[in-house]
């Protein structure tokens, strides 16, 4: 089977391998003549990023690249980025790399037409109403990881440095015009991240399969990108360059990112809090916290996880065959199994349990819990006890 098809769900996507050359066709479908490549500071160095302005500059087109932004980005990388595009005069951003480099390229073509502060699009109440959509640039998301899927997102997560939080940016007009999934472009990535955003993506569709709320597509979504994530994850991580690997790790990152507009939970809740307060790989913490959660929501959730380990294929299709799979695969791909083994400390648990219950994605948890629940299971992960 050919691993490579042009997709409209949720938005237009060209997916395969070898197919990275395509981008200055997908410009001209957008109008773009002028693009501003937004990439984080790591992959600028690396001869991916002058490979893509070859195809770009070769095609005519007058391409820059903006990569002032951090790991975590904060409103300040946002800004930045709006000066380079009104700088050089630019009219599309092309918006290359993770989660990172992807949501910061999303929220600066939000802002350079707006005249309000980037705030004000928090993802509360009817915020969004606030947006002048026509003001929006056309955004192209090329991903270079498979894990966050934010090429197939309608938000962007930045931290208000004052607020010492993660804030969720959103606007439907958000959602990148045209996403150039290329499987090889994410060959590069090194095994430590392959394994942390790729469980990262897992977690994405777990939590969307085990949200409260109905919707019978992401469900179904969200039960295959697991699957995929069961069979190639370890496959990609062992051999960086197996195509067919990362095509479906590839493919189970957007599925996660479709799915989990059903709502995410706890995990999310937590790592966004932590993300912020102490600059923590979002992949690595909800790969580290996983387990912690899993086992606060099994009162709610035991008949779902029941059910996705049979369709993954696990021999023992319990809750706990499930969770012990997650622990081994945790293990095997050398993930921290505490939060402590990253330098994080038990004595915030006060202040990411209050943080915890104010974010977004607590709403969609599947059992209700307070703000003392999040900082035990902090504790929990912390100390590594799984079990409580």
């Amino acid at each position: 089977m050919q691993l490579k098809g042009n997709w409209n769900y949720p938005t237009a996507i060209r997916f395969g391998a070898g197919r990275a050359s395509e981008l200055p066709v997908m410009c001209a479908e957008l109008g773009i003549k002028r693009p501003l490549l937004v990439t984080d500071p790591g992959l600028a160095k690396l001869p991916l990023i002058p490979r893509l302005l070859d195809f770009l500059h070769s095609a005519g087109l007058a391409a820059s690249v903006f990569s002032d932004l951090r790991p975590n980005p904060v409103g300040r990388d946002v800004d930045a980025g709006v000066a380079a595009y009104h700088g050089g005069s630019h009219d599309g951003v092309i918006a290359v790399g993770g989660g990172s480099a992807l949501d910061v390229g999303k929220a600066i073509a939000l802002m350079v037409g707006q005249d309000r502060p980037l705030w004000d699009f928090e993802d509360v109440g009817d915020n969004w109403t606030r947006v002048n959509v026509a003001g929006v640039a056309p955004t192209i998301a090329v991903p270079t990881t498979a894990g966050t899927g934010s090429e197939v997102g309608r938000a962007s997560l930045i931290i208000d440095e004052n607020g010492h939080r993660k804030v969720i940016i959103f606007h439907p007009a958000m959602l990148p015009k045209l996403v150039l999934a290329d499987p090889e472009l994410t060959c590069g990535l090194p095994r430590h991240l392959t394994a942390a955003t790729g469980i990262d993506a897992f977690v994405h569709n777990l939590e969307a399969f085990c949200s409260p709320y109905y919707h019978p597509i992401a469900q179904g979504v969200a039960l295959e990108g697991m699957r995929l994530v069961h069979d190639w994850l370890e496959a990609a991580c062992n051999n960086g360059n197996n195509v067919e690997a990362r095509s479906h790790m590839l493919a189970a990152s957007i599925m996660g990112a479709t799915a989990f507009q059903k709502g995410l939970g706890g995990v999310h809740a937590l790592a966004h809090p932590i993300g912020a307060h102490f600059d923590t790989h979002h992949g690595l913490a909800n790969a580290i916290l996983l387990p912690y959660v899993l086992v606060k929501n099994r009162p709610a959730i035991e008949e779902r996880i029941v059910a996705a380990a049979r369709y993954i294929g696990l021999t023992d299709a319990s809750f706990d065959g499930f969770l012990s799979w997650t622990l081994q695969l945790r293990a095997k791909l050398g993930i921290a199994h505490s939060l402590a083994e990253i330098g994080i400390s038990r004595e915030h648990a006060a202040m990411i349990g209050h943080d915890a219950k104010q974010d977004p994605s607590d709403g969609g948890n599947p059992l209700p819990l307070s703000a003392d629940d999040y900082a035990a299971i902090f504790l929990a992960a912390c100390e590594g006890n799984v079990h409580g």
